[in-house]
């Protein structure tokens, strides 16, 4: 069997310009490298988005490796210093989009299946699960894919997902927790009236202003472990009213709230409507909210298997990483729900900016501990 290359694959894979939810072939030239290797590969079409079941083995454990092929828009590509999906090699650097987010790790885990599968080291399930929708609206991705895996009885005893989890060097940060997030659309409805007569309208801007006020100064929560405060942000004001001399009937906000587990979605919804309810008794004008979870805050809580993702990144790294909650949601959101889960990837300095990059020794160094990682794995999680 050939050992799988990393730089090559993940050249291979940057230069498909998979931005979301298009695949251009990035799943193909994924699962070309992974039939090689004697994987069972399935497509999963979700509506417009195309993902990969990738397994081989059989039992338990399953170790399961999480990632997306798709990627953010390069933006202005002639601000870029090299075409951004021409997967350039320069001052031992690979430079494309994808590269750190997450088309790297994707080809150093698969390149570390491909090394202990000839070593004879998975001595259970070991199984890819890839979307093309993490980048975007996550609808058809992820999420839908661990479905049909619960509808073929396909359980994973443990993942690990290679979003780049390390802000400036490798062995920085493994992720075991992220908060929730919860977008809130706030709208408060007054009259309409000429500004020189006052009394005969109902400014909801003020009401709205002080709403907004009372929100964000007042805190949520004092932290949780492994998480900072929740934090409530104000994103947007619109009013849309195009004449100087008239009061708006109506006055619209628009905020995000990152949780930490001493929340749920469903209690910060409660939260907010308790506290909007009395300031509307005191205004006396009318408010509408509506809220969308975008994900649950959760905390993995394997000390064993974080601390043997722990163990190979110190390791080949010379560093113990943090275990930190920090950055923004992730699919581990949903794998929460099937699996115990970690993240742990590239560098991620310049993901999703111009001139994304990442060290060419750094997915050498990746996939090290990826081996490292599966060998160690079947060991530590024997079959029963």
């Amino acid at each position: 069997m050939t050992e799988i290359d990393p730089l090559s694959l993940a050249r291979d894979l940057i230069r498909c310009p998979s931005v979301t939810p298009a695949d251009a072939g990035a799943l193909d030239v994924l699962e070309r490298a992974l039939s090689a290797l004697g994987f069972t590969c399935t497509r999963l079409p979700f509506e417009d988005v195309d993902n990969l079941f990738a397994s081989i083995g059989t039992g338990e454990p399953h170790l399961c490796f999480a990632g997306h092929t798709d990627v953010v828009p390069p933006g202005d590509e002639g601000d870029w210093s090299a075409p951004p999906f021409d997967a350039i090699v320069h001052d031992g650097m690979l430079w494309g989009r994808g590269a750190s987010d997450m088309k790297g790790a994707i080809a150093a885990f698969a390149a570390a299946a491909s090394r202990a599968i000839k070593t004879g080291a998975v001595k259970g399930t070991l199984s890819f699960l890839i979307t093309g929708d993490e980048e975007g609206p996550a609808l058809h991705g992820t999420k839908k894919a661990l479905n049909w895996l619960r509808e073929q009885n396909i359980s994973l005893s443990h993942c690990i997902v290679g979003e780049p989890s390390n802000p400036d060097a490798m062995g920085d940060m493994v992720k075991v927790g992220r908060r929730g997030s919860i977008n809130c659309w706030l709208t408060v409805t007054g009259k309409q009236g000429h500004v020189a007569y006052p009394h005969r309208a109902q400014n909801p801007v003020p009401a709205l202003m002080r709403k907004l006020l009372f929100l964000s100064e007042t805190p949520l929560d004092a932290g949780y472990e492994r998480f900072q405060p929740s934090s409530l942000q104000v994103t947007d004001i619109h009013i849309g009213n195009p004449a100087h001399n008239v009061i708006p009937a109506k006055a619209t906000a628009r905020f995000n709230i990152r949780f930490n587990p001493t929340w749920t979605g469903a209690s910060i919804q409660e939260w907010l409507k308790d506290k909007l309810d009395h300031l509307a008794n005191e205004t006396g004008l009318a408010y509408e909210l509506d809220c969308v979870v975008s994900g649950e805050a959760f905390l993995t809580t394997d000390t064993n298997f974080l601390n043997l993702i722990a163990d190979c990144v110190e390791d080949k790294t010379g560093r113990r990483p943090e275990l930190s909650t920090s950055g923004g949601t992730s699919d581990a959101r949903f794998i929460k729900d099937y699996a115990p889960v970690a993240e742990f990837g590239l560098v991620g300095a310049t993901m999703h900016q111009t001139d994304e990059h990442v060290a060419v020794s750094d997915i050498t160094t990746l996939t090290e501990i990826y081996e490292a990682l599966i060998t160690k794995y079947y060991e530590r999680f024997p079959a029963a």
